[in-house]
């Protein structure tokens, strides 16, 4: 891949906040006084948990495959996903009268694999410990003319999803810094490009679970770092290697990166639930985690947190919660 030095700009999330007007949810933006109590700062939550799809994933799937040209909707799309992703593409997909093939682990919650079927998506598994996801879909793409809608790896994806944050901005005025999680990159590269578009000071701060550290270690190295496929409860983050697309923009925007345990974030969804009653998935749920866990050091004045996703099972949920075993 031929990388420009700016491969997405705040115009470009501008469009895709044009394309996506009327048809993704303008998510709200929630406050708490114990939230900034605990944290010693004023969050303002956008939740992304109350998207289509129930995450932030459908506006850069809408709006990279509303881009796309009349004949390629015509033969279809293809994507691979733990869950979101998946989602989305198929919700996307029939919302723009297209077909989509989704290429999903064998063991991506149930709810998500669900969801996805209901959306009207054909699902092929393989197991993410030995299989090639990437390979899957562009085989499956190669061999019936179909057209990748990778989960990040793409300037239409990464604007897209960089919409959260450009309304976030707009709804609550000047932030001194933003959190959101990591997973291949894409949400913190739109976000962090929305972001320090509108004011060059901002710190963006990245979240990953503790034994999914791909991004921190490949920030620190200066390089990308592969590290074993992790398992974590935050199966959205569960990723061995950062993009290049997405590390490119990144390295340049991202300010550093936090780590949450599997622990810290299952008291950060109890906290949503029982205290701003809200329901988040474990991978949405780990830039709250980062706060509430004190790993943000001299955290500044106002923050912004963005909430990815609120995907899960009721007894995943309930067990999770609860302080159990995935």
């Amino acid at each position: 891949m031929t990388i420009a030095p700016n491969p997405v700009t705040l115009d470009d999330v501008r469009a895709a906040a044009a394309r996506l007007k009327g048809v993704a949810h303008r998510t709200p933006v929630l406050r708490s006084r114990t939230l900034d109590a605990l944290v010693g700062a004023e969050t303002l939550l956008k939740c992304e948990n109350f998207q289509r799809v129930g995450a932030f994933k459908f506006r850069g799937a809408y709006n990279a495959i509303s881009r796309l040209t009349p004949e390629q909707l015509a033969r279809g799309v293809a994507a691979y996903s733990s869950g979101n992703h998946a989602q989305a593409v198929a919700l996307a997909a029939r919302e723009l009268g297209t077909t989509a093939v989704i290429v999903m682990p064998e063991d991506a919650p149930a709810s998500k694999r669900e969801a996805t079927a209901g959306y009207g998506a054909e699902i092929v598994t393989y197991d993410r410990y030995t299989g090639d996801r990437v390979a899957i879909a562009e085989a499956l793409a190669a061999e019936r003319g179909l057209t990748v809608i990778p989960p990040y790896e793409h300037p239409h994806i990464i604007a897209g999803q960089g919409t959260a944050a450009l309304e976030l901005l707009e709804e609550a005025g000047e932030l001194d810094a933003l959190v959101a999680p990591v997973g291949g990159g894409g949400l913190i590269a739109g976000s962090a490009t929305a972001a320090k578009g509108l004011r060059a000071g901002i710190r963006i701060i990245g979240v990953e679970p503790e034994a999914g550290d791909d991004t921190k270690r490949s920030l620190e190295a200066g390089r990308r770092v592969s590290i074993p496929v992790p398992r974590t409860i935050a199966d959205g983050q569960a990723l061995h290697t950062p993009g290049e697309l997405t590390f490119s923009v990144n390295r340049r925007l991202v300010d550093e990166i936090v780590l949450v345990s599997d622990d810290e974030i299952r008291a950060a969804m109890r906290f949503a639930f029982e205290r701003l009653k809200i329901v988040v998935e474990p991978s949405g749920a780990t830039p709250l985690a980062a706060l509430l866990s004190g790993r943000v050091t001299d955290l500044p004045h106002r923050v912004g947190v963005i909430i990815s996703g609120g995907n899960i099972g009721t007894e995943r949920f309930a067990r999770l919660a609860g302080g159990g075993a995935d």
